[in-house]
């Protein structure tokens, strides 16, 4: 997968009536025009590993922004519309990724899984 340092300039625009909405930005390339971001590298462990989830690729306002699969705070910490689990379950899923095979993140309750799988074509469910 492509990788993205972080730096302390590097930041998620999750302003929607900017222009950089939805988008990863460094703040010293461009001209900011958003009054709400998320400073990635402010974020302590969290985003050490990620990947984007391409949630509202077409940044379409108000629909959702800066969507990522990262390193959690802990079991009781939740987020706020993102993917977060322990580093050492993380790392593996980064390993496995690949562009080509356009992988797509579903999320769903066993059941409903179990429900979907075969209308939606879904592969066979990892054990944990």
């Amino acid at each position: 997968m492509p990788y993205l340092p972080l730096t302390s300039s590097v930041e998620c625009v999750d302003d929607a009536t900017s222009h950089f909405y939805n988008r990863i930005v460094d703040r010293s390339a461009v001209s900011p025009d958003w009054h709400s971001s998320e400073k990635m590298a402010s974020a302590g462990a969290a985003y050490r590993w990620g990947a984007v989830i391409d949630h509202n690729a077409n940044a379409v306002p108000n629909v959702g922004s800066c969507v990522f699969m990262h390193i959690w705070a802990g079991p009781s910490q939740g987020t706020a519309g993102c993917t977060a689990m322990p580093q050492d379950q993380l790392e593996p899923i980064l390993a496995w990724l690949d562009p080509v095979a356009k992988p797509v993140l579903v999320q769903l309750p066993a059941a409903q899984y179990k429900k979907l799988k075969k209308p939606w074509h879904l592969p066979k469910l990892l054990k944990p």
